[in-house]
């Protein structure tokens, strides 16, 4: 969602608003899945919040215009940790390796049990997470650095 000026040194066509349909007059404009909106019309379909005035991103999905609380509350979680097997919701950063995700609390070392962070390494192996110096076999491994913290959207 990007919230812009009307106006400026040139000319520039008449928008329609997306929402009411209406010529956009305003001072300002968002504009939103590639339509222009007044500041007033783009609405959550669920709360109906403004959603100019409570961010700068919306969530667009089965025809509706979401607030982040509203989609995170409809279409929920994210799938299971891949360590404790339990649900991870929507809004919670994750750690991602090998395609699996994990709770932040739940990436650590099978063996010594400490928490890895961003930019430590680590080894895979079988589906097991090890910190450098608890790596099995001990030798020649190839380290993987830490995936950033990420949201599971």
């Amino acid at each position: 969602m990007v919230n812009s000026q009307v106006g400026g040194a040139v000319a520039s066509p008449p928008r329609l608003c997306a929402g009411c349909g209406g010529r956009i007059a305003d001072r300002f404009l968002l504009f939103s899945m590639e339509r222009y909106w007044h500041t007033r019309c783009l609405k959550c379909s669920c709360c109906h919040a403004q959603l100019g005035d409570i961010g700068t991103t919306c969530y667009s999905k089965g025809g509706m215009i979401l607030c982040r609380s509203d989609y995170i509350r409809l279409f929920g979680h994210s799938g299971a940790c891949s360590a404790c097997g339990q649900s991870i919701p929507a809004n919670e950063m994750v750690m991602r390796a090998q395609g699996n995700v994990y709770h932040l609390k739940c990436f650590t070392c099978a063996t010594c049990r400490i928490r890895l962070v961003p930019g430590d390494r680590f080894h895979y192996v079988n589906g097991t997470i090890f910190c450098e110096h608890d790596r099995p076999g001990g030798a020649l491994l190839s380290g993987h650095p830490v995936l950033s913290d990420q949201k599971v959207c």
